[in-house]
């Protein structure tokens, strides 16, 4: 239990931490995950809505004709 606490032990057990906790984040910075230009992602969706209401127009005008119950 005494060489745990010698000063070289702790000195090279902080140091593997220190260089794994900078390999990991060295390997997931270059990840991609995705478009990240939100612009893009909302006029592609805005498109995809827009061709939509072409393909499925609403009709809103038979709700104006309806009658009303005013007495």
């Amino acid at each position: 239990m005494e060489w745990l606490l010698n000063p070289w032990v702790i000195t090279i057990i902080v140091v593997s931490v220190v260089v794994s906790n900078i390999a990991a984040i060295k390997y997931t910075a270059n990840m991609k995950f995705g478009p990240h230009d939100k612009t893009k992602e909302l006029l592609r969706k805005q498109r995809q809505v827009e061709n939509m209401s072409k393909h499925y127009p609403t009709d809103d005008t038979k709700d104006d004709a309806a009658p009303t119950d005013k007495k």
